[in-house]
């Protein structure tokens, strides 16, 4: 995992927050200064919250449990899908179903539902319907196709929320914080870093600044995935050893139970009548 640099955030403009009339009190922790009426991030607690957030996911991607990431603003969307993508992580992009998380049951019937116009598509019975309603098919799987997106593949809830602007996704921090959901997200100076467990301070409104800490995420999830792997390999290979170790000692103990009967075998005595 690569280090967070205090001069790749600047670059990415990570430390311009909003204007000063729209901030938020309880982000004056995490800002530096004001210059022309807006304020500016301290970028030193955003490479030490970052840190502190990168670890944590690290940990959940290593138990093999997954991060739900949300960003549905234009300036994140095609960041967030481009990246996520490449740690086999779900993301919503589109609008938020509400419910979807409090109300997991009906969002896994219409992935259900999904699955089952896939298999009519892929059916050769298709093609012998009208073409009214094989469109009404096909509309309506794109429909949930854009809806679900990569969530089809969540089959229980996810271990964790990464939120890109909790303003615009409140919906989605408030059903986490009800299922006591931990949640990590950018907190812009117009944002309430209390209702996250884990804020990082940025600038959640520029392209640039969402994918500097978001591949510092990505990458700690990656780590994670990689030590996995290698917990695995090492777990087979201890349960190997001891196969191995107990076939020698069965071998061992077939030797000795031979000796052993060898031993007891009684020796034969010369028989004088015969010699005679």
């Amino acid at each position: 995992m690569t280090e967070l640099k205090f001069e790749d955030l600047l670059e990415a403009g990570c430390h311009f927050g909003h204007l000063k009339r729209k901030w938020n009190p309880k982000m004056a922790p995490y800002i530096f200064k004001e210059h022309n009426g807006i304020h500016v991030i301290d970028l030193q607690k955003t490479i030490a919250k970052a840190e502190e957030a990168a670890a944590a996911i690290k940990q959940i991607a290593r138990s093999g449990k997954k991060v739900l990431f949300v960003a549905t603003k234009k300036q994140a969307k095609d960041v967030v899908a481009e990246m996520v993508k490449t740690v086999d992580m779900p993301f919503v992009t589109e609008r938020w179903p509400g419910g979807m998380l409090t109300n997991f049951t009906t969002i896994r019937k219409a992935v259900k539902k999904m699955n089952q116009l896939d298999q009519m598509m892929n059916d050769k019975d298709f093609n012998n319907i009208s073409k009214r309603e094989r469109l009404q098919v096909q509309r309506e799987r794109a429909k949930l196709d854009k809806n679900l997106g990569s969530i089809a593949d969540l089959t229980r809830l996810p271990s964790a929320l990464f939120v890109i602007d909790i303003n615009k996704e409140h919906i989605a921090v408030a059903e986490a914080r009800r299922l006591n959901i931990p949640t990590f997200a950018l907190v812009d100076t117009n944002c309430n870093p209390d209702l996250i467990d884990f804020p990082i301070p940025a600038n959640d409104d520029a392209s640039k600044s969402i994918a500097a800490i978001l591949k510092y995420m990505v990458e700690a999830i990656q780590e994670g995935l990689n030590e996995r792997m290698l917990d695995k390999e090492n777990n087979v290979a201890v349960e190997e050893e001891p196969e191995a170790e107990a076939e020698e000692t069965e071998n061992d103990s077939r030797e000795e139970s031979r000796e052993d009967r060898r031993e007891r075998r009684p020796r034969r005595k010369n028989n004088p009548t015969n010699n005679q």
